[in-house]
């Protein structure tokens, strides 16, 4: 008879015998109970700016990264990433509030028609207020936004129908609305087109009970179009570049954080083996590396904390492709540092705004 219910619990249960005596990068807090990616599945990317170093890792383990929206032909290297082509499996932009992953379900199939359709610009150049950084030389009518919008959706829809695994990196609770009908915002007005009217628009921050919710609704909504596929939930370690709260910003992101970790952790509880919490976040994070996977701007990650990241990704999905852990920590200073230059990230249009 065991003398205590931790009694014979295997060791990754207890902090002095896989963090204390482990090596920081070493350290592997990667889920045992999940489900393999195959080199035929289609991969699919979406969220804030994380999702985008996770998705040039898993084009370079090989793994078959799904574009439903491709450059089109003769376009340079350039102006495809300019233009977000290969950003995200789809040009939605950066999906950094929960609320976004529904709506945009929602009017990819018809069951929201936001009453907002398009921003005009300082130059006279019309946006996507849904994606407003998708086309930087804008658009010159309001009724172009809406005929790419229209294709656009046209391409979410069939991503949503034909992944096999789809990779969600949340960011942010903090997130812009339209009063009118709730329409979430990627941006608040004024920053990458329209104007800030604040009886038009609203600041959210999105509670536990509203996140989970959100992720809930979304999981409803792809399983009703595509039944057999998996998703994969990670949390960002990148932190907010701005809060709008009337606080301290590592107070707001202190909790913005904490909530989607609790969301994402509650989803993944549910006992359906199709939803998996992958722990980006906690491995980033942790006081046990002491803010090495961090540039100096202590908010970007490094290239030595993708790597981390990603090995245990390998390990955990498609252990076929995993390389063994180092030996050693890398050395390499200049090569932890490259690697961000080419990461969008619509939230730094906020500092840009302001500057």
């Amino acid at each position: 008879m065991a003398l205590n219910p931790y009694t014979g619990l295997p060791a990754e249960r207890f902090w002095r015998k896989v963090v204390t005596n482990v090596p920081p990068f070493a350290v592997n807090p990667r889920p045992r109970e999940t489900f393999a990616i195959g080199r035929a599945d289609k991969v699919a990317t979406g969220g804030s700016c994380f999702a985008q170093r996770v998705a040039e890792a898993l084009r370079e383990a090989g793994f078959n990264y799904y574009l439903t929206e491709e450059a089109p032909p003769g376009a340079s290297p350039a102006e495809a990433q300019a233009r977000q082509f290969g950003t995200f499996s789809a040009r939605y932009g950066n999906l950094y509030y929960t609320r976004q992953f529904v709506q945009l379900f929602d009017r990819a199939y018809g069951r929201f028609a936001p009453e907002l359709t398009a921003w005009l610009r300082e130059d006279g150049r019309y946006v996507d207020p849904f994606r407003p950084t998708v086309e930087p030389l804008g658009f010159s009518t309001e009724a172009e936004v809406v005929a790419a919008r229209d294709v656009h959706l046209a391409e979410v829809r069939r991503l949503f129908e034909t992944l096999d695994v789809f990779v969600l990196t949340l960011g942010l609770t903090e997130g812009w609305r339209w009063r009118g009908d709730g329409a979430a915002l990627p941006l608040a007005p004024g920053v990458a087109g329209g104007s800030f009217d604040p009886d038009l628009y609203e600041c959210v921050n999105a509670g536990a009970g509203e996140v989970l919710a959100d992720l809930r609704g979304f999981l409803d909504r792809l399983w009703s179009v595509n039944p057999g596929a998996r998703v994969i939930f990670t949390v960002s370690p990148v932190p907010m570049i701005a809060t709008y709260m009337d606080r301290h910003v590592m107070e707001s992101n202190s909790y913005s954080k904490s909530v989607l970790r609790v969301a994402a952790g509650e989803v993944c509880a549910s006992g359906d083996p199709r939803a998996v919490y992958f722990p980006a976040y906690d491995i980033v994070t942790s006081n046990v590396n002491a803010g090495r996977y961090y540039n100096e701007d202590q908010r970007t990650i490094n290239d030595a904390g993708v790597r981390h990241v990603m090995r245990l990704f390998l390990e955990t999905f498609a252990q076929d492709r995993a390389a063994p852990a180092p030996a050693r920590p890398a050395t390499d200073i200049s090569a932890e540092f490259e690697g961000t230059a080419g990461v969008i990230c619509d939230e730094e249009e906020i500092e840009r705004s302001v500057a």
